[in-house]
């Protein structure tokens, strides 16, 4: 491996004469390390590996920490990218007679094996940790590596001391990166991230950890940070337009902070100049972030003027990339919002002749139809996209309103029941115990709700979703403080866990009371949404819903307390307002 051959020798981690005294010389370090590569050189990689761990348990002194280092990271880089789980064996375990890792045709050849007359002494005991597969063993040589390159970093800045800072950091970054390789593999990001923040007392004007400690910081869902430490990326690589285009992408998500991703965007856009082919992506950033500013705007001119600029900014992308499919794509959408309906049709064709497999252009397609009232045709269109993406939620949400129309609603109520298997089946988190309230028609699918009240649920058949909207997230802000009193009123602990599975769960019962409201059912619709209530009681999608099954049941005024609720939670929630002017007269 590229590691095991490489010339880095950490002659001296600590400047001073001290040190040099305690290490060992530099050809009796440099013949312990490659006597080892010749077991690799010879194909046979069980015994190499078998050395470097006995070299690792022998207790440590100070002359041999320098090569304990390079050998941890050796080893750690073997274990990573030349060992499988099912060719593991553990160190305390003898190691296999045939393994898949040795090459049976070098194996033999120009292989003595050498005993020595005493044995070192190693680490013993009733409690010493044995790692059992090879990422966990990899993590652990990693991290013993990462606290030896941190305690012996050279960070002083004089000129005497340049050649063992750059041997410094080159040997943490090494243990950074394959660190990297490791916690990626387990999805650990929250750990990486923590890892990469130790690794900053190296990052002075090093650019490689200061982007892969932003990457961590996204992976991790640590936005804020990100977008900071982005910020110096760009200060320190300001011709690279990925970089701004990460930030803008980062501002338009959960932060929310569109001011911010103009400006990042319209760096990108310039920085096109000299590099054209981030040009058209610049200007696809830009008309998000106009479009998602005119979303939020209250008044109706500079929605219009936001519109325009989102549409003049699409427009501009698609020229300069015709054959992105995201640009037509994006350039439809915007047509679509502005009712621009046959324009948006041919454009999303046009994605659709670009990326014919498209998800999101294929569901465009379909409510493009549907708003023309072609409902049979858009209905074939959502089956042939879910015969790509069985699995896609968003898909089988239209698909359900689009069957209550086109084929009444037990075919409606089926794709719900379909749902909950779906969900069943990629989430796991069914509940035995589930206590079966709910419609007798569906299929318990409810795991433990009980500490689901803190989290704010998306309305995922708003026309408008697609977009964070700074009304929303401060209608989501509500929710969670209301929800929070009502867990506290339930003691419950906050569950933990991805989210995205219970707001799912959440839409699918509220679907599926969509469809007996629409039948005239008011029992079973009231069962549903009372599954959603469980998950998300200060919803206000619930609260409307409820306001539904009461207006159904005819209870007028309870009815006008429910929107009127659902308003206190979300003031720009059109359906609630829409229900409450209907009917001015009855209440």
């Amino acid at each position: 491996t590229s590691v095991i051959n490489t010339n880095i020798q950490n002659r001296s981690p600590k400047p001073g004469p001290a040190a040099q005294e305690q290490e060992l010389g530099f050809f009796l370090e440099t013949g312990l390390q490659r006597a080892h590569v010749l077991y690799f050189k010879n194909g046979n990689l069980t015994r190499g590996v078998g050395r470097f761990r006995e070299i690792l348990r022998a207790v440590e002194t100070r002359t041999t920490q320098n090569l304990r280092m390079t050998i941890a990271r050796q080893l750690a880089e073997i274990l990573l990218r030349g060992m499988c789980e099912q060719s593991y064996w553990n160190p305390l375990e003898d190691p296999p007679h045939q393994s898949p890792l040795d090459d049976p045709l070098r194996k033999g050849s120009n292989t003595k094996n050498y005993a020595l007359s005493r044995r070192p002494r190693v680490y013993t005991g009733e409690n010493i940790f044995c790692p059992q597969e090879n990422t966990e063993e990899a993590l652990l040589l990693l991290l013993i590596s990462e606290s030896m390159a941190n305690r012996d970093a050279v960070l002083s800045r004089i000129p005497e001391h340049k050649n063992d800072r750059i041997i410094s950091l080159q040997s943490a970054s090494v243990v950074y990166d394959l660190l990297t390789i490791a916690l990626g593999r387990r999805g650990q990001y929250e750990m990486l991230s923590e890892c990469l923040e130790r690794a900053m007392k190296f990052a002075f004007e090093e650019f490689h950890l200061w982007y892969q400690f932003a990457l961590s910081l996204m992976a991790a869902g640590k936005s804020a940070r990100a977008v900071k430490v982005l910020k110096e990326c760009i200060r320190l690589k300001p011709d690279d337009a990925t970089i701004p285009l990460l930030a803008a992408k980062l501002c338009m998500g959960s932060l929310h902070w569109l001011e911010e991703a103009e400006r990042f965007a319209k760096t990108v856009v310039d920085l096109g100049d000299k590099t054209s082919e981030f040009k058209a992506k610049g200007y696809l950033a830009l008309g998000l972030t106009y479009s998602l500013q005119a979303t939020d705007a209250s008044l109706r001119g500079m929605q219009e003027v936001l519109q325009r600029r989102a549409l003049l900014a699409f427009q501009r992308a698609h020229s300069l990339s015709p054959t992105d499919h995201l640009a037509a794509f994006y350039l439809a959408l915007q047509l679509a919002i502005s009712r621009q309906i046959p324009e948006a049709l041919g454009y999303v064709r046009q994605a659709l002749q670009l990326q014919g497999d498209d998800a999101n252009s294929l569901h465009l397609l379909a409510l493009l139809l549907s708003a023309q009232k072609h409902y049979h045709d858009a209905l074939n269109i959502i089956d042939m996209a879910l015969s790509e993406y069985p699995e896609n939620f968003i898909l089988l949400f239209t698909k359900v309103k689009l069957e209550s129309l086109c084929r009444g609603p037990d075919e409606a109520l089926l794709t719900c029941k379909h749902m909950l298997q779906i969900w069943k089946s990629c989430y796991n988190l069914t509940n035995p115990s589930d206590s079966g309230r709910g419609s007798s028609l569906l299929d318990r699918a409810i795991a433990d709700r009980r500490q689901l009240n803190t989290i704010t649920l998306p309305d995922f058949s708003d026309p408008e979703t697609g977009s964070v909207h700074a009304t929303s997230i401060a209608a989501s802000r509500v929710e969670q403080a209301l929800s929070e009193v009502a867990s506290s009123l339930q003691s419950s602990a906050p569950k933990q866990g991805p989210l995205h599975p219970w707001m799912t769960l959440a839409q699918i019962w509220l679907h599926a009371a969509e469809v007996y409201i629409g039948i005239g059912k008011p029992a079973e619709a009231t069962a549903c949404t009372q599954e959603a209530a469980n998950l998300f009681p200060m919803s206000h999608n619930v609260l409307y819903m409820r306001g539904q099954v009461a207006e159904l049941r005819g209870n007028i005024d309870e009815a006008k307390r429910w929107y009127e609720e659902a308003l206190s939670i979300s003031p720009t929630h059109v359906k609630s307002m829409q229900r409450l002017v209907s009917w001015p007269r009855k209440l």
